[in-house]
């Protein structure tokens, strides 16, 4: 990992390099070390850099060109999405059960044997959400948890962070919940991070990075239209639609 810049703990000021000097293969990869506290998250939110790394490495954090990124508005839900919802009697909560999500997302996936979700990351979400900055939306087919989303909002942009589903589609609405809850607050812009067939069919797309962090420096530091996500245990924001 030559070539990025190695933060160190015992530096008083909280601080990342300019993204510019972050790599190109692999892509993105700007620093390594630091912590996980919540200003240093929410700072590297802030400036369009994200966490991400498996047990066992250090910290390393990313800035990829392109990023990906979903306006809520441009998400895209196909007519077998609006059958599905209706044969699994989904319904959605925001803010329930933040725990049993970031749980969720540690599954592995696939052939996958691990999760970058790291015993460190729980807890430094769990701090995120207990401080009104990180944010679940939760799929349930009655009152079983089958799917969800958790990631952190500052000003007007949520930086998704993972998402997971234990039965078909149920992350398609977990993500649909999400976006109409961003539309219903005045929020600009998702996050994804990085680019998948998956995000693709949903309506996300690539932008360059200067154009993301354009983004950030315009939006992370005006207020949503509808103040602190409440717990909305008992609404589904897509029943409203």
């Amino acid at each position: 990992m030559s070539g990025i810049v190695w933060l160190d703990n015992d530096d008083p000021h909280v601080w990342f390099p300019d993204v510019s000097n972050a790599l190109s293969s692999p892509d993105g990869l700007l620093a390594a070390g630091g912590d996980l506290s919540p200003e240093r998250l929410l700072l590297a939110y802030a400036q369009g850099i994200f966490p991400w790394f498996d047990e066992g490495q250090p910290i390393l954090w990313w800035s990829p060109d392109p990023r990906t990124v979903l306006f809520p508005g441009e998400f895209h839900a196909s007519r077998s999405l609006a059958r599905s919802r209706r044969r699994a009697a989904f319904s959605t909560t925001i803010n329930c059960d933040f725990s049993a999500v970031i749980r969720g997302c540690t599954a592995p996936r696939g052939n996958e044997t691990g999760t970058w979700i790291t015993p460190a990351m729980q807890v430094a979400y769990q701090n995120l959400h207990r401080l009104g900055y990180a944010h679940s939306v939760e799929v349930w087919s009655h009152e079983e948890l089958v799917g969800g989303i958790y990631g952190v909002a500052i000003g007007r942009v949520f930086f998704g962070e993972s998402m997971f589903s234990r039965v078909t589609d149920a992350s398609k609405f977990a993500l649909q919940a999400l976006c109409t809850e961003m539309i219903n607050r005045n929020y600009v812009v998702l996050d994804c991070q990085i680019e998948s067939v998956h995000l693709a069919s949903l309506g996300s797309r690539c932008i360059p990075r200067d154009d993301f962090l354009s983004l950030m420096a315009t939006y992370c530091c005006q207020r949503p239209a509808r103040g602190a996500w409440e717990p909305l245990c008992s609404t589904d924001p897509l029943r409203a639609r």
